[in-house]
């Protein structure tokens, strides 16, 4: 049974810093907390080591569509199933709105109970809590 998730956060920073800090997603562990490496394999592939409660998984990852200042998607090639994008909104000049949608096949007891206590929402809102602080942070920088 698939599970998805949709959680955004509005930010007091415009776009292009919202978009600047996503772009690069080896950087990503920075502010996913779950996500503790990503490694280049080539320009649109990346494998990926994550640290879920009850669980660690590695699998490989590839960029499907990437629009500049607009959107950030991908799906795994390999290892856990689940494909993700996600999106920026201009809100206006010093601010921005950040939307994850995930979309995932949990597998086995802890990754189902995860999914049915909404688990996985709580830990999207932190990770996109630590985004904004990050972000607004960035924004603020002279």
């Amino acid at each position: 049974m698939a599970s998805s998730l949709l959680e955004a956060v509005d930010i007091k920073a415009p776009v292009a810093v919202s978009w600047a800090l996503w772009e690069d997603v080896e950087r990503w562990p920075v502010f996913l907390s779950h996500v503790k490496h990503v490694k280049s394999i080539d320009a649109k592939t990346f494998a990926w080591q994550v640290s879920l409660p009850g669980a660690d998984k590695s699998f490989v990852a590839e960029l499907t569509e990437v629009i500049p200042g607009e959107r950030i998607a991908w799906r795994t090639t390999e290892g856990v199933h689940h494909a993700g994008v996600v999106t920026f909104h201009r809100l206006s000049d010093t601010e921005s709105r950040v939307t994850l949608q995930i979309e995932y096949d949990p597998q086995g007891f802890v990754e189902h109970l995860g999914a049915l206590t909404n688990l996985d929402s709580t830990l999207a809102n932190y990770d996109l809590g630590e985004f904004q602080r990050m972000a607004e942070r960035q924004a603020a920088t002279p």
